[in-house]
């Protein structure tokens, strides 16, 4: 039934047009096109998440990169930011391969399920507040059908932010004063491990922000939670 639900909510994300701005940029980004891509037909829609439906780990990034996930049409597939991530769920176990270059290219995910706060790709990587609340919607559905996610990993303090708000909609009690975002920083909310990660963004990377051994560090960690169904205390 989730894989079901999942594939209902895919068709729901996929059509939405709730955001003009976002409509307006994807299709615009999508008819012009990258040199690079010149030849390639943009995917130019939301993008629903991917994964395993009996996933216990959730990453949740910020939204689709205009020339990656907005081409491919899958998130963090065909950019720099997801070679990291994928090359480091390689490593730990989540994935069957380093790579992500397309819908089609094989990959798949165990134990994993990988979505993002914003579905459309914003004009210069910054959704606004509307958009991020007309998109919460499909985040709390996702995590209802997902049953078995018990941590959240979310990659980025603006993740961190939406992650608290969705929870908060499932019914689960925030802790007070409101947890702040931090790598490496873990809290309970209900049921499920909030654990924050830099995101996997050139900014972080290029300048050491972020190692490989950081985000494998941080992925281990959550796949040992989840395995353990408790926090660290």
């Amino acid at each position: 039934m989730t894989a079901t639900g999942l594939r209902e909510l895919e068709r729901e994300v996929v059509s939405c047009r709730r955001c003009p701005r976002l409509v307006a940029w994807r299709k615009e980004v999508a008819r012009v096109k990258r040199a690079a891509f010149v030849a390639e037909e943009y995917w130019g829609r939301p993008l629903p998440g991917f994964g395993d439906p009996e996933a216990r780990v959730l990453l949740l990034g910020l939204a689709p990169a205009a020339h990656g996930g907005n081409r491919t049409g899958r998130i963090f597939t065909g950019d720099r930011s997801g070679d990291w991530l994928f090359a480091s769920l390689y490593r730990v176990g989540f994935a069957n391969q380093p790579t992500s270059v397309a819908r089609d290219d094989g990959l798949r995910l165990t134990g994993a399920y990988v979505t993002a706060a914003v579905r459309c790709a914003p004009p210069a990587n910054r959704p606004l507040p509307v958009e991020r609340d007309n998109c919460l919607p499909y985040l709390v559905a996702e995590l209802s059908l997902l049953d078995s996610v018990t941590v959240i990993v979310t990659l980025g303090s603006f993740a961190w932010d939406v992650a608290l708000w969705a929870l908060r909609g499932l019914g689960e009690s925030v802790p007070r004063p409101r947890p702040k975002f931090g790598h490496g920083v873990s809290v309970q909310v209900g049921r499920i491990t909030l654990l924050g990660c830099f995101h996997p963004s050139q900014q972080n990377t290029f300048t050491g922000k972020l190692t490989t051994k950081m985000t494998d560090e941080v992925l281990a960690r959550a796949k040992e939670l989840s395995a353990r169904g408790q926090v660290e205390s």
